[in-house]
């Protein structure tokens, strides 16, 4: 079917980290080439679409965040459709087609997708393409690249519709309008051989859709030694086939370097997603012993002088920082390092063909390179395919700029899951990696997520430790890997770990004449409100916690919490509390030991149960080793509390090497315990997450 005009569909995107805005961009700069044009917005901006009277097709483009959570851009729609009293039929003009993105290492997978899409339908809303569920976990494009092919067929099909709908309600009111007798004259919609031109139409678009390369002008003949795959080279069949790359995107950002000086923006300007605090840190102690695998660190926060309010069980985010000698290797690689204190200008470049193009909200207009590189843009973020595309166009060595093909194409597909994103390699890495590479700042901006802030479980009560709020991690480290030959801590672990380094070990260097620390260390955070991992209303219902290594953290607020409760309320009753703790030594990363026997004797912990997965036993029968071990020997027990007196469940902490069998372990005793078949006993475990009986707070 020829189209004389572009035809419209609205894009709208919910995004978190920003997978979701790259993805919904991928879709509207294809729609060009179907003779479509995507108006798209960001979900948040509520006043530039209106779907109660949207006509057009509908495309959503949504992620999910923490738990399971629609993220912070589609709150307050998610909010708005959720109104009980929208009647059923509220949306029934609507039809959409919606792309949800999560990670299967979570509990609730693409729940935000899934929570949207749910309500449309509920409100009469109708599918004009199959929802599609993209898996973090083993690659997004597995799915995303299907789903975006499949979507133009789908789209033009909904368009025709609707614009035969349109002319049929035409010819209606034509009729009913006229005083003619005369019966109209109904042409048949032959419909059948419209769709066929469709996609006879839309295979010829895709076709133009992506470029491919043949590789007369490259050579590819590699060392003979050299016959694994690696991040810069490839083997049979990739390297020997024509490519199919991505569409190459528009460049849209302008950086102008300035004369002028001035202060950066406060941190503050670069959250949306709360108020933000900046509070001293008053405390800092090493939990595990020095020959620990792992380094876990407590820190405590004084934010008495704050209206920051929290209950045991939240989460807080910190505004982090990256790593300074990694900025400054990326200012010199780019030729920048006499400029990093430059002010620099960044605005939309003039005549762009980016469609709707804006300033990233996560850019200040003005501010030095080195605050932008510092504390805007995500550096350490595993770069997209449509990065490496636009990479290609700055690469001057042949080999290279093929590799870099092959790595964005869809025959390198497996090759870019392995070397680039299972290997956590970063922007820094591929200009390693690529040195002839030289990529100018605009394209960082464009491509660059927002650097995001880091969330912590809460590791203290407001009851217990008024004005303070405490909170516990392990130094992240990344080993090198032959796609990444260094080894990094964590961007956040890392500088916290740095920062508080004077606290951990003051010397006469770092103390004043009181012999206490001389300058105050301090940091950003804002609230991050946990909806459901908290403590029962009702402190007589019993409770199982089940933290191994720093899951342990939010239930030493809760045991804190209920101390304080039961010396305040002596007259309450209060439920039992189990608490399944493990780690790998006894004596080096047993954390919060001693507060921990304390609250058995005092009674606030009703038992303790505790395995070490790395300590040999002279006993003939082996002790348990992890956490769904010793939970097995429970099982009466756990049965009693869950189904008889209806208690609560907690999980924290690694889920795929700790949650996953947690869960397992709770199948199997509700199998045994209740004489029924596994699969009954895991729509009971369902039925227990249902009801908030059974919570996660878990991590990948």
């Amino acid at each position: 079917m020829c189209c004389d005009s572009k035809r419209r569909f609205l894009l709208l995107y919910a995004t978190q980290k920003g997978q979701a805005k790259a993805i919904a961009e991928e879709i509207s700069q294809q729609a060009g080439a179907h003779g479509l044009e995507a108006d798209m917005h960001c979900i948040s901006e509520m006043d530039k679409y209106n779907l109660e009277t949207e006509k057009d097709p509908v495309v959503i483009v949504i992620s999910t965040t923490g738990t399971g959570d629609p993220p912070d851009t589609a709150r307050k729609f998610v909010k708005k459709i959720q109104d009980t009293t929208l009647p059923p039929d509220h949306f029934t003009h609507l039809q959409y087609g919606l792309l949800g993105l999560g990670d299967s290492e979570y509990m609730f997978f693409c729940n935000g997708g899934k929570t949207v899409d749910r309500r449309l339908q509920e409100l009469g809303a109708q599918h004009f393409y199959d929802t599609g569920l993209a898996d973090d976990c083993v690659g997004l494009e597995l799915v995303v690249d299907p789903w975006i092919d499949g979507l133009w067929l789908a789209l033009k099909k909904a368009l025709l519709l609707q614009k035969e709908k349109e002319d049929m309600n035409n010819v209606v009111n034509a009729v009913s309008g006229s005083l003619s007798v005369a019966p109209p004259v109904m042409h048949e919609l032959n419909l059948s051989s419209e769709v066929q031109n469709l996609k006879l139409e839309d295979e010829g678009a895709r076709s133009s859709d992506v470029s491919s390369q043949k590789l007369d002008d490259i050579n590819l003949e590699a060392p003979a030694r050299n016959t694994e795959p690696s991040l810069v080279h490839s083997v049979p069949p990739v390297s020997q086939e024509s490519l199919n790359v991505p569409v190459l995107p528009p460049e849209y950002i302008e950086v102008q370097f300035q004369d002028t000086h001035g202060e950066n923006p406060h941190l503050s300007s670069l959250i949306s997603e709360g108020t933000t605090f900046e509070v001293p840190v008053t405390k800092a102690v090493q939990l595990t012993r020095e020959d620990a695998i792992k380094t876990a660190l407590r820190l405590e926060l004084d934010i008495s002088n704050t209206v920051f309010y929290y209950q045991p069980g939240d989460a807080f985010r910190v505004v982090c920082p990256n790593n300074a000698n990694e900025v400054e290797e990326l200012l010199r690689i780019l030729g920048l390092s006499e400029k990093g204190d430059d002010f620099v200008c960044v605005k939309v470049k003039q005549g762009t063909k980016k469609k709707g193009a804006s300033r990233p909200q996560h850019i200040p207009e003005r501010s030095t390179l080195k605050f932008i590189l510092t504390w805007c843009l995500e550096i350490r973020a595993i770069p997209k395919k449509a990065f490496l595309r636009a990479l290609v166009e700055c690469t001057s060595d042949a080999g290279e700029k093929r590799r870099l093909q092959e790595l964005c194409s869809r025959q390198g597909a497996s090759d870019y899951t392995r070397f680039i994103r299972d290997s956590n390699v970063c922007f820094l890495d591929l200009l390693h990696a690529f040195p002839s590479c030289k990529p100018s700042l605009n394209l960082l901006i464009e491509h660059l997520p927002k650097l995001q802030a880091r969330s912590y479980s809460v590791s203290s009560s407001n009851l217990y430790q008024p004005g303070k709020l405490c909170f516990v991690f392990n130094i992240v480290e990344f080993p090198p890997c032959p796609s990444r030959p260094v080894s990094r801590k964590g961007v956040c672990t890392g500088w916290l770990a740095e920062l508080v380094a004077p606290l951990l070990h003051p010397n006469k260097n770092t103390l004043d004449t009181k012999g206490e620390t001389s300058s105050t260390v301090k940091i950003s955070i804002f609230h991050r409100p946990n909806n459901t991992f908290h403590l029962p209303a009702d402190p007589s219902v019993p409770l199982m916690m089940v933290g191994p290594g720093t899951g342990i953290s939010p239930f030493i607020s809760f045991l804190q919490h209920r101390q304080k409760l039961r010396e305040q309320h002596t007259d309450w009753e209060f439920g039992e509390t189990w608490l399944f703790f493990g780690c790998r030594h006894q004596d080096r990363d047993y954390l919060f030991k001693d507060e921990l026997r304390c609250f058995l004797e005092n009674g606030t912990l009703t038992h303790l149960k505790v395995c070490f997965s790395r300590d040999s036993s002279p006993a003939e029968v082996a002790p348990p080793k992890y956490v769904q071990d010793v939970i097995r020997l429970y099982a009466k027990e756990v049965a009693r509390v869950l189904l008889k007196e209806r208690g609560y469940f907690y999980i924290c902490g690694d889920k795929k090497h700790m949650a996953d069998g947690v869960s397992d372990a709770v199948v199997d005793i509700l199998s045994m315990e209740m004489e029924t078949d596994r699969l009954e006993a895991m729509k009971i475990l369902a039925m227990l997450r249902e009801e908030k009986r059974y919570l996660q707070d878990v991590w990948s």
